[in-house]
């Protein structure tokens, strides 16, 4: 039993050193994207647990200038009472297994989050850094520089994912909360990654849902009244990511990253490319008529729900010298719903932000980050006008078809490494929001204030 136990200890304090391959999940995790290929030794099947955990605070508030909207005698567009306090506590639990020599397996799993309190596991998958059951020199040679994962996983489109928060793995993102348009999702598939003299490759292909289905799914539209092109509805078509760029360590002060990411699916009957994150939120209750729960977990954010085709193109430039990081996002979308017949809609977003870290070993950090996002809405009916009243200004007659909204958020943060796995982190946010509906809750709304974070992760 002794013996049992100080192997399994041994285990747990040689991970890093076993587990190079993959992405550390302390403060040297930070800055990586791919994970470089390293040579290590293999001397059997081990197996080392990781994990994060983040308890938040926050000090918002919020306001709106929505009509009411009643549901059972209940106003569903007047804002919930939020006021300063804890929030619900998100842990992850990360199991890294060596199998074979360049071979390993990644799964991870959610112990707590706002969209659900309980354990489930986030994905898993295996590894090939080498295939050393393939004896074949052209095979070898390619994958000194290639790494394939097949398996449920993150999808690998753009890089703005690997800076963003994941539950309790908030230790990457030097602010609280992740762009309005978090594009995230977990999809079976298989991604082959290629970094040759900085020159980075990345191509796969996936099932372009989060949950796997095999069942036919027949469209309701009707046909006569549906353009041709929504005439296949309703069927799971696979989606294709790819990217290509360079990165780079210049010199020993400057580092350049510059990455063109596309995703595309003909059709789904749900993708979540843009709604995936099965976590939720690290702005608990803004915007939105109901006390936090795990079925409002994503206030804050914004869905353009094009859940059947997409075609999504990222840029990213990330460039760092000496303390001064500077990260930016441009992202063009289109894609539409399986219940809309009127094309496609657009979505753009840019985020740009410079992160500042100072101090012994980089251990403190100040940041600011602007975030905007543009995107066609879809009405179905016409809104009548509305006459002025008392509380409300008056409102014009809108007609159904697209319309524009547009959000914004400014976002400052300061930050502290007490030591490589703990973290704090402080940032004030102010977000707006325009274009929406006067029936629409986000109508001229607008929340801001403080949220602060403590961060473990290990």
């Amino acid at each position: 039993m002794k013996k049992t136990i100080a192997i399994f200890a041994a285990t747990l304090l040689t991970g890093n050193v076993l587990f190079a391959q993959f992405r550390a999940t302390d403060k040297t995790g930070i800055n990586v994207f791919e994970v470089p290929k390293t040579e290590m030794e293999f001397d059997g099947v081990k197996v080392v647990f990781g994990g994060g955990f983040t308890q938040g605070f926050q000090t918002l508030k919020h306001s709106n200038l929505a009509t009411p909207k009643l549901v059972s005698g209940v106003d569903q567009n007047k804002l919930t009472r939020i006021r300063p306090g804890f929030n619900l506590a998100s842990a992850n639990l990360l199991i890294k297994t060596q199998l074979a020599d360049g071979v390993a397996l990644n799964m991870e799993l959610y112990l707590a989050s706002r969209h659900h309190n309980e354990t489930w596991v986030k994905g898993g998958y295996i590894q090939f850094d080498k295939v050393p059951f393939m004896k074949l020199d052209f095979i070898d040679n390619i994958m000194k520089y290639t790494t394939v994962k097949v398996g449920q996983m993150e999808v690998n489109y753009g890089d703005a994912h690997f800076r963003r928060t994941d539950g309790g793995n908030a230790i990457y993102n030097p602010f609280i909360e992740n762009n309005i348009l978090d594009e995230f999702a977990t999809e079976v598939g298989m991604e082959a990654n290629v970094n040759y003299h900085g020159i980075v490759g990345v191509a796969s292909i996936t099932n372009g849902l989060l949950k796997a289905n095999i069942s036919v799914i027949d469209s309701t539209f009707n046909i006569s009244t549906t353009p041709k092109t929504l005439i296949s509805a309703g069927k799971n078509n696979p989606a294709f990511i790819a990217k290509l760029g360079y990165d780079k360590q210049l010199n020993e002060d400057l580092r350049f990253r510059l990455t063109g990411s596309v995703y595309y699916t003909a059709g789904a009957v749900s993708n979540t490319l843009l709604s995936g994150d099965r976590a939720g939120s690290n702005y608990f209750g803004v915007m939105d008529f109901s006390a936090p729960s795990t079925a409002n977990f994503t206030t804050g954010r914004y869905n353009p729900r094009l859940t059947d085709k997409i075609s999504a193109l990222m840029g990213n430039l990330f460039v760092k010298f000496h303390g001064l990081e500077w990260f930016t996002t441009v992202e063009s979308i289109s894609g539409r719903s399986i219940t809309e017949a009127t094309g496609e809609r657009k979505v753009t977003q840019i985020a740009t932000d410079l992160v500042y870290r100072f101090g012994s070993d980089e251990n403190f950090w100040v940041g600011a980050r602007y975030n905007v996002v543009n995107s066609q809405q879809y009405l179905a009916t016409d809104l009548p006008a509305i006459a002025v009243s008392s509380t409300l200004p008056a409102f014009d007659a809108v007609t159904k078809g697209m319309y524009d909204v547009n959000i914004n958020r400014l976002a400052i943060s300061a930050g502290w490494f007490l030591t490589k796995n703990v973290m704090a982190k402080l940032e004030y946010s102010n977000q707006n929001y325009g274009g929406f509906l006067y029936n629409d809750i986000r109508n001229k709304g607008n929340f801001n204030g403080i949220v602060a974070q403590a961060v473990v992760g290990f």
